[in-house]
């Protein structure tokens, strides 16, 4: 499969918001990935269902949700009816994964886990079947702007092997220090989602660079 590129919403101007959303519309970007923090989880917060809901109604890309929160359980509804249709939630967060991701499934989304950059991709061994996105966390979660973390490729070669061995369609995701340096390689070890965020949205022609990332 060709692979796919989500710009991140966390790195766009938030004063001119639906300006930034027209432009992944009309770029050739495939998601919309939308980072949503508590203060708990990660050391930072950002934004909520009012933002999302509001991004939905002028997006004309599907929104990769990514819950960077403590119990993400008690919210899948609630993310489901603003508008999320990817919904990623962090193994390190979640107890009971296996019926977290059939619960986001249930609801008609599809349903990802991410891992942070010190978390093995052994562990997703039992529940890969029932996974649709994993997201690889190149960098430790919470902030935009941080430097590529060299291991994510030898992460992507390994968890490529486990979705081999288990039969598994799910896509894996590379989610922080995405640039145009690092882009081809990653999608030469096996990536097929890039989350690109400073790289688009602080780039001096996002819709081009969108392209190339493509390419």
């Amino acid at each position: 499969m060709k692979h796919l590129v989500s710009p991140s919403l966390l790195s766009a101007d938030f004063a001119n918001l639906q300006r930034d959303i027209e432009m992944v519309n009309n770029s050739e970007a495939d998601w919309l990935h939308l980072d949503v923090m508590d203060g708990k989880f990660v050391p930072n917060i950002s934004f909520g269902f009012p933002i999302i809901k509001a991004v939905k109604k002028h997006a004309k890309k599907p929104l990769d949700v990514h819950l960077m929160i403590v119990e993400p359980d008690r919210y899948l509804q609630t993310f489901k009816e603003a508008g999320a249709d990817i919904l990623t939630v962090h193994i390190e967060a979640c107890p009971h994964l296996h019926r977290t991701l059939q619960a986001i499934k249930d609801l008609g989304m599809k349903a990802g886990v991410a891992i942070n950059p010190h978390t093995s991709v052994n562990l997703l061994m039992d529940i890969i079947g029932i996974t649709d996105v994993v997201c690889v966390m190149s960098v430790n979660p919470g902030f935009g702007g941080q430097k590529f973390i060299d291991n994510t490729y030898q992460k992507i070669m390994a968890l490529n092997e486990i979705i081999h061995t288990k039969k598994s369609s799910a896509l894996i995701e590379i989610d922080g220090g995405v640039d145009l340096n690092n882009y081809k390689q990653l999608l030469e070890k096996g990536a097929n989602v890039l989350v690109a965020g400073n790289t688009v949205f602080a780039s001096k022609d996002p819709l081009k660079t969108i392209a190339t990332l493509k390419k």
